[in-house]
C-alpha cells in the first residue's frame, strides 16, 4: 500500500506558492479590466452613434432658425427704410392708370440698397426697379426684382408699395368722423432657404419640411406731403 509523503513545508516552498498565488490573481484581475474597458469603450460609441445625430439637428437648428430671425429682422428694416421715404414723396403722379410712377423709384432704390447692404439680397446680380405691375384699381404698385441670388435662381425680391392707406385700413388707426388721414404702406417679402430640412431626415428619413419660406414685412407711415 502506497503511503503519501508530505513534503515539509518549507521557507522556498512557502514561497513559491504565495507566487503562484499572485500571478493567478493578477492574471484574473487583469483579465476582468480588460472585459471592463471594453464593454465601457463599446457603450460609449453605442451612445456617441445615438447622439450624435441629435447634436447635429440641435445645433443646425439653432444656427438655422436663428439665421431667419435675423434675416426677418433686415427686412423689416428695409420696410421701415422704404416707407420712410414713401411717405415723404410727393402725390402727383400717384393716381390710378400711371404704370411706373416716378415718385415710387427713390422707395424701391432704398429697399433694395437697404437689403444689399445687409446682406439678405447678394449685391452685382440684380438692379431695381425690375418688373413693374398696378394692382387693381387701386394706388398700389408692386416691383418684382429677379436673379438676385445665383444659387437659388427662382428667388424673387417683392416690394409691393400701396400709398392709398386711409384710417381702419394699414394700420392706421382711425378718428370718429373725418378728416381721414392718408399714409402709405410698404411691404417687402424675400425667400429664406433652410437647411434643417435636409439634417432633420438623419432622424426621420420621412421627414419633409417645406425647403423655402417666404419671408414679408411691411411698414405704414402718414403721407407728409
Amino acid at each position: 500500500m502506497l503511503r503519501r509523503v508530505e513534503r515539509p513545508e518549507t521557507p522556498e516552498r512557502k514561497l513559491t506558492l504565495t507566487r503562484r498565488f499572485c500571478v493567478s490573481s493578477s492574471s484574473r484581475y487583469q483579465f476582468l479590466r480588460t472585459a471592463l474597458v471594453t464593454a465601457i469603450q463599446g457603450s460609449s460609441l453605442l451612445e456617441f452613434a445615438i447622439t450624435l445625430p441629435l447634436l447635429v439637428v440641435f445645433v443646425v437648428g439653432i444656427f438655422d432658425f436663428s439665421g431667419a430671425f435675423n434675416m426677418k429682422q433686415k427686412i423689416d428694416q428695409a420696410a421701415q427704410e422704404g416707407a420712410i421715404i414713401a411717405g415723404a414723396q410727393p402725390m402727383s403722379d400717384i393716381q390710378s392708370g400711371n404704370a411706373s410712377p416716378a415718385s415710387l423709384l427713390p422707395v424701391v432704390t432704398a429697399v433694395f440698397n437697404s437689403l444689399v447692404a445687409s446682406g439678405v439680397v447678394p449685391g452685382g446680380n440684380c438692379s431695381p426697379p425690375g418688373l413693374v405691375s398696378e394692382l387693381g384699381s387701386g394706388l398700389t404698385w408692386t416691383y418684382t426684382i429677379a436673379g438676385c441670388s445665383t444659387s437659388a435662381t427662382n428667388d424673387q425680391l417683392v416690394i409691393t408699395i400701396n400709398r392709398g392707406c386711409v384710417c381702419g385700413s394699414c394700420g392706421l388707426a382711425c378718428a370718429s368722423g373725418p378728416p381721414y388721414s392718408v399714409g402709405t404702406m410698404v411691404t417687402v417679402q424675400y425667400p429664406y432657404h433652410w437647411r434643417f430640412n435636409s439634417v432633420i431626415q438623419l432622424i426621420v428619413p420621412s421627414a419633409n419640411y417645406a425647403a423655402m419660406t417666404q419671408l414679408s414685412e411691411s411698414a405704414t407711415v402718414h403721407n407728409q406731403i
